[in-house]
């Protein structure tokens, strides 16, 4: 059984390293007197895994949370391309909505159902690309039945992905911690994103398990997924990002490479300090 096609994008669609797949345009977001975000832009590009960083209280995860629809912002624009490199306004929508505009993303907190299989986690990620209604489900259509068949293979095929096939049939509470968040990822990949975006996905992890994290991103960039990535690993970051931008206190302070970031004074001043390379 071949493992599902990740990445909508393919390799002859114009310069990935060219095309911006997201692009935020003059984002901000208040809480009452709080300025989370200020004039937010950046482009995500296609193909590639571009990392987001900054100090706790940045606006990291508001970022996050307002590209995938749970915050409503105040001023700006989110484009994400679609298939046909046309730009489909985020902001405003809701999250499912998003979701199937093509932008998945993971938690800092860990968001499984917890007392359901590994696999049918996953599947519950499939029901966002899933055609059959609830007429189809009651009287067992069979294109219902063709379409579950389907999920499941493709379910599988996911968890095969991402490592933990043989605990397919275990509840998520009793995998291991760095199994659930491979577990997050694979459900997040089932809704076919253009984009995942992962927030924290090395906490909590050991060395072993964050190298093995560091190899599946890889993999999933390699397969035409674009990622972005909030992590508070420097090294991983990194050394895993093509490009990074960085908050402080809701304002972009820097954007490039990794090699550029690391130097910039602004950056090693509000966050690398001593981890600066």
């Amino acid at each position: 059984m071949s493992a599902p096609k990740i990445g909508n994008l393919l390799s002859s669609e114009l310069d990935a390293e060219l095309t911006p797949l997201l692009t935020v345009s003059g984002v901000s977001k208040a809480f009452g007197g709080l300025q989370a975000l200020s004039d937010i832009s950046l482009q995500v590009h296609m193909g590639e895994i571009f990392g987001l960083i900054g100090p706790n209280g940045a606006g990291k995860t508001t970022l996050f949370n307002a590209l995938t629809g749970l915050y409503p912002i105040d001023r700006g624009t989110i484009c994400l391309k679609d298939s046909r490199l046309n730009d489909t306004r985020l902001d405003g929508r809701k999250p499912h909505q998003v979701l199937q505009a093509g932008l998945a993303r993971t938690f800092q907190n860990i968001r499984l159902f917890a007392e359901m299989t590994a696999l049918e986690n996953v599947l519950v990620g499939r029901h966002a690309r899933t055609t059959s209604g609830v007429v189809g489900a009651v009287l067992r259509l069979p294109r219902t039945r063709r379409e579950e068949a389907d999920s499941r293979e493709r379910a599988h095929a996911l968890l095969h992905r991402v490592g933990i096939a043989q605990h397919a049939h275990r509840l998520a509470k009793n995998l291991s911690y760095g199994d659930q968040r491979r577990l997050e990822i694979a459900r997040a990949l089932a809704t076919e994103p253009r984009l995942l975006a992962l927030d924290e996905p090395a906490a909590g992890m050991n060395k072993a398990e964050r190298a093995a994290l560091r190899e599946l991103l890889l993999h999933l960039q390699a397969d035409g997924l674009t990622l972005l990535l909030i992590e508070h690993d420097v090294k991983l970051v990194m050394g895993l990002c093509t490009r990074l931008a960085v908050l402080d206190y809701g304002v972009k302070i820097a954007e490039g490479t990794p090699d550029t970031v690391s130097r910039d004074p602004k950056v090693i001043a509000a966050y690398l300090g001593d981890e600066a390379l």
